[in-house]
């Protein structure tokens, strides 16, 4: 063997072991891909999704789906082989992790903070949909999350209403934070909450962490509601892009008839106590998805239009959702005639 022919042999041996180290290598990016999509009208072993007390329910035909994502977990390591398959796919997408995800972001936090959005997401979905029939709703402070293993765990629960706490009147989430730091640590601080139409009182002892006191609660802004409205989607999902189908399908429920007509309509956005909806991320993957189990109808935030070019949404029809008074106005004009002339991305802002 001549000595350039062993150089070349080596030289293809090393480079198939970079080649082969740079595959497996972890990448700072994460990957978008769709998710499943789930019927918010439906119901799973005979309860269903939206659930009411002390108003009269309207279970009609039709689905309203909300949309969902797989994106990669802030720790989770992410090849070169898995970044160029999603790069080659239309309907993935790859983003520097540095763009979804915080420097110091945990899965943990990610998903403590996830299951703290759909929390408020739905109250708020619920207190627009309520706005929307005419019905008033009052703004209170309630809990969004309760840690485990510390002080609150198993005496506070989510969407307790924070009436008092050390004698203090809640009148917003800071009041919360200020009169847990006035507190002193060791001792029971009583809160008053309101649970389930009752007014309890409770002894949460603060712990104090790296100088700061804590009983493991987030507080945040939540609603009282004429009569009882919740959306039950199950702990898989996080996060708050679905408030505008929650809400869609809280007024859906509310009302005689079909919203949809008895078709298929997907959807994203969150959506404000006002009615406003906004940008999410991965609209092209929730297309996708929605498209793959035949929605007819596919509700785009305003804010997202930018990313809908060059779509594949088949058949599917994409109708620019900028309130929800607006979606449902489209929707019911869908219902009436498929041809109607709808809002689009593709109109001037």
């Amino acid at each position: 063997m001549s000595q350039r022919t062993r150089a070349g042999l080596i030289a293809a041996c090393l480079l198939a072991v970079l080649w082969a180290v740079a595959a497996f290598t972890a990448l700072p990016y994460v990957t978008y891909s769709p998710g499943p999509t789930v019927d918010i009208l439906s119901a799973t072993e005979g309860k269903e999704k939206v659930q009411v007390s002390g108003h009269k329910a309207y279970h009609d035909d039709g689905e309203l789906r909300l949309t969902t994502i797989y994106v990669d977990d802030p720790q989770e390591s992410v090849t070169l082989l898995e970044l160029l398959k999603a790069y080659v796919d239309p309907d993935e997408a790859v983003y520097p992790r540095s763009a979804v995800y915080a420097p110091d972001e945990t899965d943990e936090s990610s998903e403590r903070m996830s299951t703290v959005q759909m929390v408020s997401s739905q109250d708020s979905a619920v207190a627009t949909a309520l706005t929307e029939l005419g019905y008033d709703v009052d703004e209170v402070v309630e809990v969004l999350d309760v840690s485990e293993d510390l002080p609150a765990d198993g005496r506070l629960e989510v969407r307790d209403v924070l009436l008092e706490v050390g004698g203090r009147p809640i009148s917003e989430p800071q009041d919360v934070v200020e009169a847990v730091d006035a507190a002193p640590v060791g001792e029971p601080l009583e809160f008053v909450v309101r649970r389930d139409g009752d007014e309890v009182s409770v002894e949460v002892t603060p712990r104090e962490f790296d100088g700061d006191k804590r009983v493991g609660i987030t507080p945040g802004s939540g609603f009282t509601f004429p009569f009882d409205v919740r959306v039950d989607i199950g702990d898989s999902i996080g996060g708050p892009s679905a408030g505008l189908m929650m809400a869609l399908a809280v007024y859906d429920t509310l009302t005689p008839g079909s919203l949809t007509g008895g078709h298929s309509i997907a959807g994203t956005g969150t959506v404000t106590r006002d009615g406003e909806v906004g940008p999410i991320g991965g609209i092209q993957q929730k297309i996708a998805a929605s498209r793959d189990v035949g929605a007819e109808l596919f509700l785009v935030p305003a804010g997202n239009c930018d990313g809908v070019a060059g779509v594949d949404s088949e058949d599917m029809r994409l109708v620019r959702a900028t309130t929800m008074h607006d979606a449902v106005q489209s929707i019911e004009a869908w219902v009436e005639d498929p041809d109607a002339s709808l809002p689009t991305c593709e109109d001037p802002a």
